[in-house]
C-alpha cells in the first residue's frame, strides 16, 4: 500500500491530505474537511492536470507579447510541449480577451487564449 501526502489547493484552506493507493486505485483519503478536497487529491494522484499560463508574440501591436492561457486544465505531463507550442505561435494585433493564440494545443483537446487586450498600432 502506498500513501502520498498533499496539500490540497481546490479552497482556501490548503488542507494536509493523505492518499492510500493500492497500485493504482485510490483506496481512502483523508485529511480533506470539503468534497473538493477528495476530488481534488483523487485527481492528483491519478491523473494530475494544471492551466499552464504564458505569453505569446503580436505583430503590429502596441505589445509585442500577450498573456495567455489553457482554456481549461491539460495533462501535467504535457506542460513542456504545450510551452514549445505557445513559445511558436505569432499573432497579428489586434487581439481580444478570449482570441484563440492555439487551437487544440498538441491534441489535448485545449484550446490557448489570450488573456488581454493589445491594440493594432
Amino acid at each position: 500500500m502506498e500513501k502520498r501526502e498533499l496539500t490540497c489547493i481546490g479552497c482556501p484552506m490548503g488542507c494536509q491530505i493523505t492518499v492510500e493507493l493500492d497500485k493504482a486505485e485510490v483506496v481512502s483519503v483523508t485529511g480533506n474537511t470539503c468534497a473538493i478536497g477528495d476530488k481534488y487529491a483523487r485527481n492528483e494522484v491519478t491523473h494530475p492536470e494544471r492551466t499552464v499560463t504564458s505569453t505569446a508574440v503580436i505583430l503590429g501591436g502596441d505589445k509585442p507579447r500577450v498573456s495567455v492561457k489553457t482554456k481549461s486544465n491539460i495533462p501535467k505531463d504535457k506542460i513542456y510541449e504545450v510551452m514549445k507550442e505557445i513559445d511558436a505561435a505569432v499573432m497579428q494585433a489586434p487581439v481580444h480577451i478570449g482570441d484563440v493564440v492555439v487551437k487544440n494545443v498538441c491534441g489535448t483537446g485545449v484550446d490557448v487564449v489570450a488573456t488581454r487586450e493589445v491594440a493594432a498600432v
